[in-house]
C-alpha cells in the first residue's frame, strides 16, 4: 500500500500494520516485544493499531531490530542553500574595533 495522499490516521494505521507484520515475521509475541521494548503489551497492541506515541513506536522498532530503517523513514535533512544563506547573513563579517572608555580613540604614549 502506498501511503502518499492518505490521512494522518490512515498512515498511522498502515505503519501499525507494518509493525505488526515485522513482529510476526520475527516470530515474536506482543508480550515478548513489550518486554524487550520496556513497554506494556497494551502499548504494543495500540502501536499495531496506529495509536502509539513516537517514543513507544521507536522502542518497539528497537526491540524488533528495525531502528536502522528510521533513516529510510525520515532521512537526515541537509540545509538548503536558501536556509544556509539566511544563516550566513546573521554571521559576523568582521570584528569590531576596540574603543577606549568614553568612545574616544586610544591615546598614543
Amino acid at each position: 500500500m502506498v501511503i502518499e495522499n492518505k490521512s494522518p490516521s490512515a498512515i498511522a494505521e498502515e505503519l501499525g500494520a507494518r509493525l505488526k507484520q515485522a513482529r510476526l515475521n520475527a516470530d515474536r509475541t506482543q508480550v515478548d516485544v513489550a518486554e524487550l521494548a520496556g513497554v506494556s503489551r497494551k502499548a504494543v497492541l495500540n502501536a499495531e493499531k496506529g495509536r502509539a506515541s513516537l517514543e513507544v513506536f521507536v522502542a518497539i522498532m528497537g526491540a524488533l531490530k528495525l531502528t536502522s530503517q528510521l533513516d529510510n523513514f525520515l532521512p537526515v535533512q541537509e540545509i538548503s542553500p536558501i536556509q544556509l544563506a539566511k544563516l550566513q547573513g546573521r554571521r559576523r563579517q568582521r570584528a569590531s574595533g576596540q574603543s577606549a572608555p568614553g568612545g574616544q580613540e586610544p591615546s598614543e604614549w
